[in-house]
């Protein structure tokens, strides 16, 4: 036994700091709003509206007159065809990331009396990203004896980049509307044709970000800037959060698009 040493006093073990009854309550709220948030984000991005054929579409006498079905090409699609005659073109719409196709049902009906067929497909979760060579089976089902250009808005848009620059034998054009390609993708060294269309107040896709996309399109791209419009103005889905705030209202904005597009398209004949 040794003498002369004083032995450690026990150890007492600490029981945790117990919150009050007040401060559980509002913590117990806290988590509860925090999950009911997360769920419900997560259910509207699984859970999607579904597609509704002619909802806020019709613009014009001309725009009526398109035949508008709901078909299956490797998976729905809407198919804008022209009433009277054949398509000369085909546009493959690429829908920006969450936005609805219908959204952009207005731009195929109203470029339907141009003799161009337009096809917009749905894409899992509404996400062009999960499936963006889905023009393929669009293509092979539609595009016979027609040019194709492939379209598309926002992050669609990337994505129908991505297309061109993989597939530059499958098509003769390509639209981007509040949109660039991606950092890794580059058609800087093709002849295709492209149309970018900036607007002017967007305040998703930023202007000096779409400006700077040039640097990896062909030489030849043509840049419009359609005056005082927002990234949303492209479809027909209402406001966007983040976006800016116009100088245009919606008819003059689409008015300008229209008419950007068409003279693109005209351009290619």
């Amino acid at each position: 036994m040794l003498t002369g040493v004083t032995p450690d006093p026990p150890v007492r073990s600490r029981r945790p700091a117990r919150l009050s009854p007040r401060v559980r309550t509002w913590l117990v709220a806290g988590l509860s709003l925090l999950g009911g948030y997360v769920i419900a984000t997560a259910r509207q991005v699984a859970v999607r509206p579904p597609l509704v054929l002619g909802q806020d579409a019709v613009s014009s006498p001309q725009s009526r007159a398109a035949r508008v079905t709901l078909e299956q090409a490797g998976g729905p699609v809407i198919r804008i065809r022209p009433q009277n005659g054949e398509a000369r073109t085909l546009l493959v719409f690429y829908p920006g990331g969450l936005v609805r196709p219908q959204a952009y049902e207005w731009l195929g009906r109203a470029l339907a009396d141009q003799g161009v067929e337009t096809v917009i497909p749905a894409f899992p979760l509404d996400l062009a990203v999960t499936a963006a060579g889905r023009a393929d089976a669009l293509i092979g089902a539609y595009g016979g004896g027609k040019r194709v250009v492939i379209a598309g808005h926002s992050l669609g848009g990337a994505m129908a980049a991505q297309y061109a620059a993989r597939h530059p034998r499958k098509v003769a054009g390509l639209i981007l509307m509040a949109a660039y390609p991606a950092g890794n993708v580059t058609l800087k060294d093709q002849t295709l044709p492209v149309l970018s269309l900036l607007a002017e107040r967007d305040g998703v896709a930023a202007p000096e970000a779409v400006r700077g996309g040039l640097n990896r399109l062909p030489a030849g791209t043509t840049l419009t800037v359609i005056p005082g419009a927002v990234h949303a103005f492209f479809g027909r889905y209402g406001p966007q959060q983040g976006d800016g705030q116009p100088d245009v209202n919606r008819a003059q904005a689409e008015g300008d698009i229209l008419n950007a597009v068409q003279t693109y398209l005209t351009g290619l004949r």
